[in-house]
C-alpha cells in the first residue's frame, strides 16, 4: 500500500516546515512567491489532498466564493467577463479557494440569488462584476456582514468596500493622444448614456485629451446602449455632420464593430478605436485598448483574502492601467 501523503510528506519534499505548507492552503498571500511556488509544486508532484472537511472545521470557513456569469449579449464583450472568469477561477484555486458560478437578469434578481446561495450553501465571501451609482448589491452585502469584492470601483464613494478597477479614462485618454500624434484633431466618441459609471469614466478621458489640446468636444460626443447596429448607427450619424470626425474613439468593441461597418462604405480612412480588445478585435485588426484582466482577477482574490483574513480594515484598492494594442484601423 502506497504511504499516505501528509503535509509533513510535502514539508520535507518542499524542504519548508509544516507550518509554512499548512500556510501556503490556508493563506497563501502570506507565504513568498517563491516559496510558495516551491510547495504548491511539492503538492502537485506528491498529489496531495487537503482534508477539506477538517480543514473548514480549523479555519471556520468554506473556501467557496460565488461570482455571477453575466447574461450573454452580442458575443463580443461578454468574452472579457469570461476572461476574468477564467482568471479568477484559477487564481482561487492557486488560494485554495473553489468558485460557485450563477446567473441572474439584473441587480434585483441577483440579491434575491444572493439570499438564496446564503441558505443552500456555507459561502465565504462573493466577487461582484461590475458597479453603479447607488450599486443596491454592495448595500446589500454591507447590512448583512457578508464578505465581498468587486471588479468595479464604488462610483458614490471609493472607499465604501474593497475594489480593483481598470482606469477606464487612462485607456480612452492613451487612444486620443495616439491620434493626435497622427495628426488627427476631429476625433470623436462613441459612448453610453450618461449614468453609466465606467462609460462616464471612458468619455471622461477622451474629453479632457483634446480639451488639453485645445479642441473644443462638444459636437463630437454621441452617446447610445452598447451594440453593433447601434454603433453603426451613430457612426452614420457623426459623418454627415457638417465637420465630420476623421478618427472615433468608442466604449467598446461592440460599438467599434458598429462604426467600422458603417465607415467601410463611406470614409475607409476614419481611424476607429474599440475598448477591451476582445478576440472579434483581434481577429478584425481592429485598434482596440486592452485591459489586464489576469491581473484583475489575480488582485480581487489578493483582496478578498486580506477581507477573510484581515483586522476589519478595508484593504486599500487596486486601480489598474490598461495598455493600447495598435493595429491597421488606427
Amino acid at each position: 500500500m502506497a504511504e499516505k501523503v501528509t503535509i509533513a510528506t510535502v514539508a520535507r519534499h518542499a524542504h519548508v516546515s509544516r507550518q509554512t505548507v499548512s500556510n501556503v492552503i490556508n493563506a497563501p498571500h502570506i507565504v513568498r512567491e517563491e516559496t510558495r511556488q516551491r510547495v504548491q509544486e511539492a503538492i502537485s508532484v506528491l498529489g496531495y489532498r487537503a482534508n477539506q472537511a477538517a480543514r473548514q472545521m480549523r479555519t471556520g470557513r468554506s473556501r467557496l466564493i460565488a461570482v455571477r456569469i453575466e447574461p450573454t449579449r452580442d458575443g463580443i464583450n461578454g468574452s472579457v467577463l469570461d476572461r476574468f472568469l477564467h482568471g479568477l477561477t484559477e487564481a482561487a484555486e492557486t488560494a485554495g479557494y473553489r468558485t460557485l458560478l450563477y446567473t441572474a437578469a439584473d441587480d434585483q434578481q441577483e440579491i434575491a440569488t444572493y439570499d438564496d446561495l446564503l441558505s443552500a450553501y456555507d459561502l465565504d465571501a462573493f466577487v461582484l462584476t461590475g458597479t453603479d451609482h447607488g450599486d443596491s448589491r454592495t448595500a446589500w452585502l454591507a447590512e448583512r456582514g457578508v464578505a465581498f469584492v468587486t471588479f468595479g470601483r464604488p462610483w458614490d464613494d471609493p472607499t465604501a468596500h474593497p475594489w480593483v478597477d481598470v482606469d477606464g479614462a487612462a485607456g480612452t485618454a492613451r487612444a486620443t493622444a495616439h491620434l493626435l500624434t497622427r495628426g488627427h484633431r476631429r476625433i470623436g466618441f462613441l459612448g453610453w448614456p450618461a449614468g453609466s459609471g465606467v462609460g462616464d469614466d471612458r468619455r471622461a478621458g477622451w474629453r479632457e485629451t483634446l480639451r488639453a489640446a485645445g479642441i473644443d468636444p462638444t459636437d463630437l460626443d454621441r452617446a447610445t446602449e452598447d451594440g453593433v447596429a447601434e454603433g453603426e448607427r451613430l457612426m452614420r450619424d457623426l459623418l454627415v455632420a457638417a465637420e465630420p470626425p476623421t478618427a472615433v474613439v468608442c466604449a467598446s468593441d461592440s460599438v467599434a464593430l458598429g462604426a467600422m461597418q458603417a465607415v467601410r462604405g463611406t470614409d475607409p480612412a476614419v481611424a476607429v478605436i474599440g475598448f477591451d480588445d476582445t478576440p472579434v478585435a483581434a481577429a478584425i485588426g481592429l485598434t482596440s485598448v486592452s485591459q489586464p484582466l489576469a491581473e484583475a482577477a489575480a488582485s480581487c482574490v489578493d483582496l478578498l483574502t486580506a477581507v477573510l483574513d484581515g483586522d476589519h480594515q478595508t484593504p486599500a484598492p487596486v486601480l489598474l492601467q490598461p495598455s493600447l494594442a495598435l493595429r491597421h484601423t488606427a
